[in-house]
């Protein structure tokens, strides 16, 4: 089962509502390029080749929960 940390599953949930990148790292504290660093590492350790791709495999997986405004919350967040 893929693993993720706590800073990878909150910027998948930034990116789940299209937040760009330098959203994703001013909200992370870092700068974009480790951002798209720590993203490329993520999505390959995903099989996936991009933000779509990624939010979705991450929704599939039950990493992220995608709500009906769109707006992804952590699967421990989802309403019952």
């Amino acid at each position: 089962m893929l693993q993720i940390t706590p800073s990878e599953r909150h910027a998948l949930r930034l990116l789940a509502q299209d937040d760009p990148i330098t959203e994703v790292a001013r909200a992370l504290g870092v700068s974009a390029s480790a951002v798209d660093s720590q993203l490329g590492v993520l999505f390959a350790r995903m099989g996936v080749s991009g933000k779509a791709e990624a939010v979705e495999v991450a929704s599939r997986r039950g990493l992220l929960v995608v709500d009906h405004d769109n707006a992804a919350v952590p699967e421990a967040r989802r309403p019952f």
